[in-house]
């Protein structure tokens, strides 16, 4: 169970050091970008193309992309520093009103419950409701963009109040309904406090860890032990990982947690590339109430709070069970000092029940293999949710991402009735209903650079001379040839998937090799099409968007989602309709959760599921898992068996 720190850089790609990330903060400060007030709010590494890796002599070089803010004065810059030339080779100046704000800094959330202490119209609220403000804690949130007065150009936090009894108590089983301030950040004051008048505060504990709540805890379960004697499957060199057949390189970035580089599968001797680059580029979770002090309710966590320096310390037992490898994390902390989250990423292989299995009645063989899975992962918690991103790698080819949710939902105080907007959780508890949409950046690389997409679908046949007992159906082929095609919905009743495939590499039976990207087709944002969210959140509209490779295009809501009017990212990387014929490209895919809380997500939600999966077609000529030998261990029956009373 080894931890793996980054300490040296063999790739361009290499996981970040705390050595290089000293380095970027003085070169800035050299330059004269630093001053008291200065806040690094993102350093990552600004990653080479393609075209410079899969050369004979790929780059070696580092640079890094540092985004600064001040916290007087609306200035923020956007640079490029070269450490091989140690120098800052890029700096732009942005605009508040044009460009948006910042991220939200780890500081403003307490100062927003600060400046809000000593406001004389939200001590009046809270004396109002007889409460001391010593006992009120006030969530950060992000403002959006709405029709508020004099807030454009303005660095604004939106605070709703919990009651908290003491200390170790959840403050959010005690919502204080409608009251809501909004604070601006920079100048540190109060711009309105809303208050609707008094709700009745729910009193019900909400500690999960309290007996009065659990009751009395099962003394039923025995120990299920996982092991590997002869320790994992896996080797690791620096961030490169080879296991079955598969290779990549671990990355992570402060802003979109795990990423996972340079997917390739061994086949016939040779290393096939499927995936350049596959991370999660954004996330939203828009709140469906129209109450006055919710309405404007919707995060971005990565855009706006960057899930990635919030990864969790994972703890063996406990996130991670088995022989687990862990990759330690190097970021910068809002100094531009490195800061290492230990064990962010946890690494192990597991059993997956049946690979494929026969008993042939002709030929008298009886045949098992069984199925294991890779898995990489990291938590991450965003003030009250948690989120964990899994990805696995699979024997047969299969790439699968799932996100597990999990945490405490966002509470209200529940107005009684059948309150259409809200789930009445525990007596006077509302939960709002809200959804968790992910957009997955995936910079295919199927068998090479040059890839183009078809969207397939089954379609029934009529009965006619062709079809004369009407049982046929066949799939049906449309090409997706440029980006104003290529922006598609999900549709499960025609069984609908793209296939990505490379048209200049032909498997044995002379087709194009591919993969297929199969979307669950969950619901998309369902905010009406002329909100501020969806303006904002335009990647949260469609299943798929196919864009042409831009290096400058990374994230599906645009680089600067806080407090940005909208319009940015994927609606505009495909203004220009650019063709995706045998082209570099991205394929862009949003899924997630419609939550329409339950009582049994109180008060803590068993988690939740959400993801997708690709799967080659026609990428092998055979069954890529022919070579998988039976299992040799202690639970097997006889010599045929493959995993004895393991489940299948």
């Amino acid at each position: 169970m080894p931890t793996l720190t980054p300490h040296a850089i063999d790739h361009a790609l290499s996981l970040p050091t705390e050595d290089e990330i000293a380095q970027v903060r003085d070169i800035v400060d050299a330059a004269g970008f630093v001053t008291a007030a200065t806040r690094f709010v993102y350093v990552g590494l600004d990653e080479p193309d393609k075209s410079e890796l899969y050369v004979a002599e790929p780059t070696t070089r580092r640079t890094y992309r540092v985004l600064l803010h001040d916290i007087s004065t609306p200035d923020a810059v956007d640079l490029l520093v070269s450490l091989d030339d140690r120098q800052v080779i890029g700096s732009t100046r942005l605009d508040a009103i044009r460009d948006g704000q910042m991220p939200v800094l780890d500081e403003e959330f307490e100062l927003v419950e600060n400046v809000l202490s000593t406001d004389p119209a939200w001590l009046a609220a809270l004396a109002a409701r007889g409460l001391d403000v010593a006992d009120v804690r006030v969530a950060p949130l992000s403002a959006g963009v709405f029709d508020y007065p004099g807030e454009h150009g303005r660095r604004i936090l939106r605070g709703l109040a919990f009651r908290q009894d003491y200390p170790t108590d959840h403050a959010w089983a005690h919502p204080i309904d409608g009251l809501v301030a909004f604070v601006d950040v920079m100048n540190r004051t109060v711009d309105k406090v809303v208050d609707l008048g008094a709700v009745p505060i729910p009193e019900e504990s909400g500690n999960f860890d309290d007996l009065s709540v659990t009751g009395p805890l099962r003394t039923t379960q025995k120990p299920i032990e996982i092991t590997q004697p002869e320790g994992p499957s896996f080797t690791v060199r620096g961030n490169l990982v080879e296991w079955e057949k598969w290779s990549f390189r671990v990355g992570f970035d402060v802003r979109e947690g795990l990423v996972l580089h340079q997917i390739g599968f061994e086949d016939g001797g040779a290393a096939r590339p499927i995936i350049h680059r596959a991370s999660i580029a954004e996330m939203v979770v828009p709140y469906g109430d129209p109450s006055p002090v919710r309405s404007w309710q919707n995060y971005f966590d990565t855009g706006e709070y960057l899930v990635g320096r919030y990864a969790n310390s994972l703890e063996l037992g406990c996130d991670c069970v088995g022989d687990i490898t862990y990759f330690d994390a190097v970021i910068a902390d809002e100094f531009g000092n490195p800061k290492t989250l230990t064990n962010a990423v946890c690494m192990h292989e597991e059993d997956f029940g049946v690979l494929w299995k026969h008993t042939d009645l002709w030929s008298g063989s009886q045949e098992t293999r069984r199925q294991r899975r890779l898995v990489i992962s990291f938590f991450t918690t965003i003030g009250n949710y948690d989120y964990g991103f899994f990805w696995y790698l699979y024997l047969d080819g299969t790439i699968e991402f799932e996100v597990k949710a999990t945490g405490i939902v966002f509470t209200s105080g529940h107005p009684g009735g059948d309150y259409p907007y809200a789930t009445e959780i525990a007596p006077g508890l509302g939960a709002p209903c809200h959804q968790h949409l992910f957009s997955a950046r995936l910079d295919m690389m199927v068998d090479g650079i040059g890839n183009s997409v078809e969207e397939i679908e089954t379609r029934r046949v009529p009965m006619g001379p062709e079809n004369l007992h009407g049982n046929a159906f066949a799939l049906h082929h449309t090409p997706l040839t440029t980006e104003s095609e290529a922006q598609r919905v999900a549709d499960g009743t025609m069984g609908r998937v793209w296939h990505v495939i490379n048209p200049t590499s032909l498997s044995r039976l002379g087709k194009p090799v591919g993969y297929t990207l199969h979307p669950e087709g969950q619901p998309l944002l369902l905010a009406d099409d002329n909100s501020s969210i969806a303006r904002r959140a335009t990647f949260a509209t469609k299943h798929l968007w196919v864009t042409q490779f831009d290096r400058s295009e990374r994230y599906a809501a645009g680089d600067f989602v806080n407090q940005h009017h909208g319009g940015a990212g994927l609606p505009a990387f495909v203004a220009s309709n650019r063709s995706l014929v045998d082209e570099d490209i991205v394929l862009w895919h949003t899924f997630g959760l419609t939550h329409f809380p339950r009582p049994e997500d109180w008060p803590i939600m068993p988690v939740d599921y959400t993801g997708f999966k690709l799967k080659p077609a026609g990428f092998f000529d055979r069954n890529p898992t022919l070579d998988v030998p039976r299992t040799t261990s202690a639970h097997c029956a006889t010599s045929n068996c493959a995993g004895g009373e393991q489940n299948v």
